[in-house]
């Protein structure tokens, strides 16, 4: 958002947030808060549970215990100002312009506001080329740049992105990031998952280190990465297995 533009659901405090699955605890204890202006990388190794944690804060998912507390205006009304886009998106058999403006559709939008949003969305994602393509026979980098425009059409405040390259080629994956920080420009705060170091360095404003369903770290991506706190963090930057 606009620096002069108050945040309708932003900031965002986790407090003492738990899951577990019978006698099992899968996210422990997660007490944290996400400022407005950043791209938060929810960083860790595959099993940490940060997918868990993103499916928690974005709502999919009811805790065990603990607060999810959107503190703006507008925090009754969260989930209208959030949107999420899965490892693996789900593609509608329909065209590339069809799966952006069914999603505008479900919001309520008319057609004309939809016909506007859409053609708008395709042009600064790069889509329009592939507007009127099956969204089924893209390949899967290009799927994901679908699915964030279509995400991104909503406007949210927070856009929730799971691992959104871990499936990519590294043409796409650099394609996919440069879209990542056009949605930030643009004024969405992102939250993101990844297990990649390299991709968390050039995206991260802020780290939070996720191992064990606990998180062990969480500060400036810059602090994180040159002077990290816990054992666990320091073996993970090194590259070392950590279980």
């Amino acid at each position: 958002m606009p620096p002069d533009k108050p945040y309708a659901i932003l900031p965002l405090r986790l407090v003492a947030l738990s899951y577990g699955v019978s006698a099992m605890r899968l996210i422990r204890d997660v007490t944290i808060s996400l400022s407005s202006d950043n791209k938060t990388i929810v960083l860790g190794p595959n099993g940490a549970g940060k997918s868990l944690l993103l499916r928690l804060v974005h709502g999919l998912l009811e805790p065990t215990s603990g607060l999810v507390i959107w503190d703006g205006p507008e925090a009754a009304r969260a989930a209208r100002y959030q949107a999420m886009v899965f490892q693996r998106p789900v593609m509608l058999r329909r065209s590339v312009r069809a799966n952006i403006a069914y999603a505008l559709r479900l919001r309520g939008l008319g057609r004309a506001e939809r016909t506007a949003r859409v053609a708008d969305i395709l042009a600064r994602t790069g889509l329009s080329g592939l507007a009127e393509r099956p969204a089924r026979v893209l390949s899967g980098g290009e799927q994901q740049r679908v699915a964030i425009a279509r995400a991104w059409a909503l406007q949210p405040e927070v856009l929730f992105l799971d691992e959104p390259t871990a499936n990519t080629d590294p043409a796409a994956t650099r394609a996919i990031e440069e879209l990542i920080e056009a949605v930030h420009q643009a004024g969405a705060k992102v939250i993101m998952t990844t297990h990649d170091l390299a991709q968390a360095r050039r995206l991260a404003d802020d780290i939070v280190f996720v191992h064990g369903g606990q998180v062990l770290e969480h500060g400036a991506a810059d602090q994180f990465f040159t002077a990290p706190r816990s054992k666990q963090a320091r073996a993970f930057i090194r590259g070392d297995l950590i279980w």
